[in-house]
């Protein structure tokens, strides 16, 4: 996304391969995401990826997408993030950070 404000609120949906589940990373992710005050969701899949949606301003959603991308939680080892469906906002669609099942 070229623009240079921090404080652009964007969303994103973002899935997460490799080694990502049984180490607790939905919890990890969540309370990273409201730490960083980012709203949407985190939920396993059946194929063993992670996917979410996260929205929040440009200089948080770097922090959680280099977090998702790189580090994940303890035990984990991920492979690769692909992110999608880039989207500028002019307001949250949610009200926090949840755990889809």
């Amino acid at each position: 996304m070229g623009t240079d404000d921090l404080n652009t609120l964007l969303s994103v949906e973002f899935e997460v391969f490799g080694q990502v589940q049984g180490c607790f990373f939905t919890k990890y992710c969540k309370d990273l995401a409201l730490q960083l005050g980012i709203t949407g969701w985190v939920k396993n899949t059946k194929m063993g990826t992670i996917v979410g949606k996260l929205q929040g301003r440009k200089a948080e959603l770097e922090h959680m997408l280099d977090w998702l991308s790189t580090t994940g939680s303890p035990g984990c080892k991920i492979d690769r993030c692909e992110l999608r469906n880039w989207v500028y906002l002019t307001r949250f669609d949610y009200n926090d950070f949840s755990i889809r099942f």
